[in-house]
């Protein structure tokens, strides 16, 4: 889990290092998922498959809720007991890197770069504004490298995306009761509020190079481009009407620097720099035009630094630090609570045989108290009735727990 929606669950071997310089460190198949370009360094093919577990516990605390009565007339503010909205997600992920020749080598990967899920309890109070959001997306990758001499090499890949997202909420039931307001609101409430099962996908692209000064320094650069998703499905309700067209997912590029130098024959210290473009996701909406919800994100970075402690033949010690800031900007929702956050992380790697290792890394994930007035509202002619209002204090904390088995063949 990072920021916005999106995941760092491509290896554990990064996960216990707060993937710092996981754009160059080349020490398994999975840093194809980072930068094509890196497989130049491979001298035999590799196999890895591996397995994050992200246990979320996300806060809505401090809250006061307020709802329309009538046409006229709001509620007055009610405080509401801490929801709980976290949960456990398990990132299964697969690469497989093949040296053709000194200059070639080609890979094979499935993971994942984006998801997210937040569920409040059926009696949460608002759930027109909490519900259900669950989003999530497979990576189908080809990418392929070519080292120009003893300092360059360059990568590039194509990217298959799938994408799925169930998207609830529902409430308000009782002003499709109301004499007055009930023709204006019927269709907007309940159960037909919001209720999306959906998917899709979409094809992206990456590229990337890395420099060796020598075998103890080394730079990787790397740009991905992410597609927007159009995503339907035969449960696609808004509004209380089926939509029309496809909802488009728009996911963010992604661009990251990465360094690597051995300062001693036991350690090294590895650092990265990511820039995420959560600017484009400005709205959910479909293609035909409907918008569903405003966002208006704003461009995120990852700033992480670790070290790597070469113990024995046998051990391999590691531990990292990263600071990612939030993509949310002036609006922010207690469906997809978002903060600057805080990683620290360790890990290790163990050579289980001649050819085999097996590393575990873990993190813990610190938010920050976020706060958020949060409001539905439906649009009557050229005004805005607003329906209901949340003001509360969000925070999201997570642990992530990456198992990963590699084998050169």
């Amino acid at each position: 889990m990072a920021a916005g929606f999106q995941l760092n669950g491509q290896s554990a071997t990064g996960l216990g290092r707060a993937f710092a310089g996981d754009a160059v460190i080349a020490d398994n198949a999975a840093v194809m998922a980072r930068n094509p370009a890196a497989m130049a360094m491979f001298d035999a093919p590799e196999l890895s498959l591996g397995l994050i577990a992200i246990d979320t516990d996300v806060q809505v605390k401090d809250a006061t809720y307020s709802y329309r009565k009538n046409l006229f007339q709001m509620s007055t503010p009610e405080s509401i007991d801490t929801a709980q909205a976290g949960d456990i997600s398990l990132v299964p992920n697969i690469f497989y890197v093949h040296p053709i020749n000194d200059k070639f080598a080609v890979g094979a990967g499935i993971y994942s770069n984006f998801g997210t899920k937040t569920e409040f309890a059926d009696n949460f109070p608002a759930n027109e504004l909490g519900g259900l959001t669950d989003v999530k997306s497979v990576n189908f990758a080809l990418s392929g490298s070519y080292r120009i001499n003893e300092q360059w090499s360059l990568g590039a890949g194509i990217d298959l995306i799938q994408g799925t997202g169930k998207l609830k909420r529902s409430g308000l039931d009782h002003l499709a009761k109301d004499p007055i307001i009930g023709g204006l609101v019927a269709n907007s409430v309940g159960d037909n509020m919001l209720n999306i099962d959906a998917e899709g996908t979409g094809f992206g692209w990456n590229v990337g190079t890395v420099y060796e000064l020598n075998e103890k320094h080394r730079f990787g650069l790397s740009y991905r481009h992410s597609p927007d998703i159009k995503a339907s499905g035969d449960t696609m309700i808004f509004a209380g009407k089926q939509l029309d067209g496809d909802l488009v997912l728009r996911l963010p590029d992604i661009a990251e620097f990465s360094g690597y130098h051995l300062l001693t024959d036991k350690f090294a210290m590895h650092y990265s720099v990511q820039w995420i473009e959560w600017s484009t996701f400005d709205k959910l909406a479909t293609s035909n035009g409907t918008v569903l919800n405003e966002y208006n994100w704003q461009d995120g970075m990852h700033y992480s630094i670790g070290g790597t402690y070469y113990l024995n033949n046998d051990w391999t010690l590691r531990a990292g630090y990263m600071y990612d800031t939030s993509a949310q900007d002036q609006k922010k929702s207690i469906s997809v609570p978002d903060s600057d956050r805080q990683w620290f992380s360790a890990g290790f790697t163990y050579q289980a045989t001649k050819n085999s290792t097996i590393d575990f890394g873990m993190t813990y994930l610190i938010g920050q108290d976020v706060e958020v007035k949060d409001t539905l509202s439906k649009e009557i002619g050229a005004n805005e009735l607003v329906l209901s209002t949340v003001e509360a204090t969000t925070r999201a904390n997570a642990w992530l727990y990456g198992i990963q088995y590699s084998y050169k063949f």
